[in-house]
């Protein structure tokens, strides 16, 4: 009742002595303390279960906290619409909703009344234009029900012109980039650090290499934050990051510690 809507200037987030757990028995976090700020490209990382998926759910409030308050700009994300404060948040899976409708509908959902230049130019960015063009009904080509006509790194453009086209002040990565080869990962970094430029940033990686360039890496063990600061300040640090780091294969984060279990949490 009486809830305002957020009204978005900078894009800080501010979590004030924030407590959060799925069952008595499962507490994630406790009075925890963290500002990003306005603007910031932050990294998180951590095995499965530590508290990454749930930081980002926390400030799309799909779960309501058990203490403190999270603030996006001096706001009290629970006293303002669900509407705005989602409206101000672009959010990129790892896997993506698509509708069973065109191409052309699935990306203008992210701005229902968006001009066809301003889809097509989303597409564009997105490096979507490339393979829809080659579609038998291009932008009108159905995906079919979650987008079964398409591949996942297709579907992940998609969801990423979506975005663009959104283009809300803040941006949340989930594994953005997850279901992609390195060639059109490559080319869809470049079009997400122009995403990312004046916006308050987010980012879920499993694949360390992608946040080497964020202004911050958060790292997460059991809903602590145990270290923070660069990928090159934490490499230097010789701790939990410099680890997690040395036990990549091909590239990517295994999920927990051989012999450990996973976590309820992100689930």
């Amino acid at each position: 009742p009486k809830a305002e809507p957020l009204k978005v200037e900078k894009g800080t987030i501010t979590f004030e002595n924030v407590s959060f757990k799925y069952s008595p028995q499962n507490s994630i976090f406790k009075n925890k303390n963290i500002i990003i700020k306005a603007g910031e490209k932050v990294g998180l990382v951590g095995f499965s279960g530590s508290g990454k998926t749930t930081f980002v759910h926390l400030i799309l409030r799909y779960h309501d906290i058990h203490g403190g308050r999270i603030l996006i700009d001096g706001q009290d994300i629970s006293n303002v619409t669900l509407e705005s404060l989602r409206s101000n948040i672009s959010l990129i899976p790892q896997d993506p909703s698509l509708f069973h409708r065109s191409i052309w509908e699935n990306i203008r959902y992210g701005k229902p009344n968006a001009s066809p230049e301003e889809i097509i130019g989303a597409a564009k960015r997105a490096h979507a234009e490339e393979f829809i063009l080659k579609m038998p009904e291009k932008f009108q080509s159905l995906v079919g029900e979650r987008g079964v006509k398409l591949s996942g790194g297709q579907k992940q453009r998609i969801a990423i012109a979506r975005a663009i086209l959104k283009d809300a002040p803040i941006l949340i990565l989930d594994e953005a980039t997850s279901a992609l080869d390195s060639v059109t990962e490559k080319a869809i970094q470049d079009a997400l650090q122009e995403l990312m430029t004046g916006k308050t940033s987010i980012v879920i990686a499993h694949r360390l290499s992608t946040l080497s360039g964020m202004d911050r890496i958060l790292v997460f063990d059991h809903g602590a934050i145990v270290e923070e600061g660069t990928h090159d300040e934490l490499l230097s640090l010789g701790g939990h990051y410099a680890r997690l780091w040395e036990m990549q294969a091909g590239g990517f984060l295994p999920d927990t510690l051989d012999g450990e279990e996973e976590s309820e949490e992100e689930y």
